[in-house]
């Protein structure tokens, strides 16, 4: 098993941009798929998830890879959410492995509820919903506990650095195979370059930086090579502990909404009580929560995603019954023969009928 993965590790580094970029391909393709025949949409989840679980192996391979090779040197430099994650996933290996669940399970819920929708009765299917809701929340309890800080999403590192800039498989091994034995002899330098004796100019950020001058303080020489002040904070200080028991009280509200809203549909899925109480809750914890300084950019785009989350809203219960999904139909009526509205029309039809059945497509 270990020399089946370790050929894979291999394969994947000698031909890093090709997989990307069918990674990238396939990815794009499952968003046309439902519709287009029986069981479509499984099909399209099912190589969605494994699109992105594969993903999430990948990156770790990567990034293992990148920091395994002293000669690497990323041009850019990680961003704040990269810096913390990752000294939280290498810090302390519980949070890890919580987060890569909790991962896992985001990218494979909606293949499991579309497995047991046709498997099982519908109150077996919505008892496994809410399963699958405990234990996200579970391990975002751990995440909380772990982090005494607001979780981010994804918990885990993103990539965000090219894969074509990883070294090849020649001068960096994998980290699962034997060290690659050394080169034999150097190559050759051709005729046309041997009497070539002027040498390019370093580029700008390869030279050295000027000394600091004895008149200007630290601060000056740090922010004139960094963009923002979250650039040079140390991983911890990126996102501020909970400190008052109201920051505690608005992210357990956050982390149990999901839970609350899909007991309750259980019960009764024709009434508006589990979207009131779910928005009610949402609204709560928003305003509940810190307001936290400008210089925590990463803290204040995790809330911006939530806010913006909140538009889901439009796609779930009443409202999207008696509002949202009338109007999507009006539209798809209204241009089902326009010569290129008609495509976004007929992509739009095809949506419909899967937010109505499906409860992981708009879930909180």
């Amino acid at each position: 098993m270990s020399a089946s993965i370790a050929r894979y590790e291999s394969f994947l580094i000698n031909n890093v941009s090709t997989i990307s970029s069918l990674e990238s391909s396939l990815r794009s393709v499952t968003w046309f798929l439902p519709g287009r025949f029986k069981d479509a949409e499984l099909a399209s989840e099912a190589l969605s998830a494994l699109l992105n679980v594969m993903s999430m192996y990948h990156d770790t391979l990567l990034t293992r890879v990148a920091r395994s090779d002293q000669s690497y040197h990323p041009l850019i430099p990680p961003s704040p959410h990269t810096r913390f994650t990752k000294m939280w996933s290498e810090k302390n290996s519980s949070y890890k492995w919580a987060a890569r669940m909790l991962q896992f399970i985001r990218y494979t819920e909606l293949v499991i509820e579309m497995v047991l929708r046709r498997k099982v009765p519908s109150k077996s299917r919505w008892r496994g919903v809410v399963l699958l809701e405990v234990i996200k929340a579970s391990f975002r309890f751990l995440l909380l506990h772990l982090t005494h800080r607001p979780l981010l999403s994804p918990p885990i590192p993103e990539r965000d650095f090219d894969p074509a800039s990883i070294p090849p498989a020649s001068n960096v091994s994998s980290p699962t195979l034997a060290p690659s034995s050394p080169l034999s002899s150097l190559p050759v330098t051709p005729e046309h370059l041997k009497n070539n004796h002027s040498p390019l100019p370093p580029h700008s950020l390869l030279i050295n930086p000027p000394p600091i001058r004895a008149d200007s303080t630290v601060s000056d020489y740090l922010f004139s090579k960094a963009m923002t002040t979250s650039s040079v904070k140390p991983p911890p200080s990126l996102v501020q502990p909970l400190l008052s028991p109201q920051d505690w009280l608005a992210e357990i509200l956050y982390i149990i909404k999901p839970l609350v809203y899909a007991s309750m549909l259980v019960y009764n899925r024709r009434s508006n009580s589990p979207l009131i109480t779910a928005l009610t809750l949402e609204l709560v914890s928003r305003n509940l929560r810190r307001n936290p300084p400008p210089s925590s950019l990463l803290e204040r785009s995790e809330y911006a995603r939530r806010d913006k989350n909140m538009l889901w809203y439009l796609l779930r219960g009443s409202i999207w019954e008696y509002y949202t999904r009338p109007k999507l139909e009006s539209l798809v009526e209204q241009t089902s023969h326009a010569p290129l509205l008609g495509l976004l029309s007929g992509f739009i039809h095809d949506w419909i009928p899967l937010i109505d059945e499906y409860y992981y497509y708009t879930a909180p």
